[in-house]
């Protein structure tokens, strides 16, 4: 585990959300390799998506870039020691896209 203490570079998101999504960072930390980049980011991700609903993103390594855009009070960019985590939320929920649009063809072919 890294030892240092969390540092938000930017965010747009609640206090509480904030506070989380660090000690989720903590506790993948000490869960996976610090070099397991992929396994730290899906752990964060999945329970990230268990708590606030789907479509959540999340990144995590050293030294990289991001041009993204987010769902206002869905974004954070923070790091631990060298590590930096980028997590955000893009788009509805997939499930509500895919009802929509069913129910756009589902209208279209109706009104034909």
């Amino acid at each position: 585990m890294l030892e240092g203490r969390a540092v938000v570079r930017e965010a747009d998101m609640a206090e509480a959300m904030r506070s989380h999504v660090m000690d989720l960072a903590y506790q993948a930390l000490d869960l996976h390799e610090s070099a397991d980049f992929q396994a730290i980011a899906h752990h964060i991700k999945q329970k990230f998506d268990e708590a606030y609903g789907s479509s959540w993103h999340c990144v995590v390594g050293k030294d990289f870039g991001s041009c993204i855009t987010h769902l206002c009070g869905c974004f954070i960019f923070f790091h631990i020691d060298a590590m930096e985590f980028l997590i955000f939320k893009d788009g509805k929920d997939f499930t509500e896209s895919k009802e929509e649009a069913v129910g756009a063809l589902q209208r279209s072919t109706s009104s034909s």
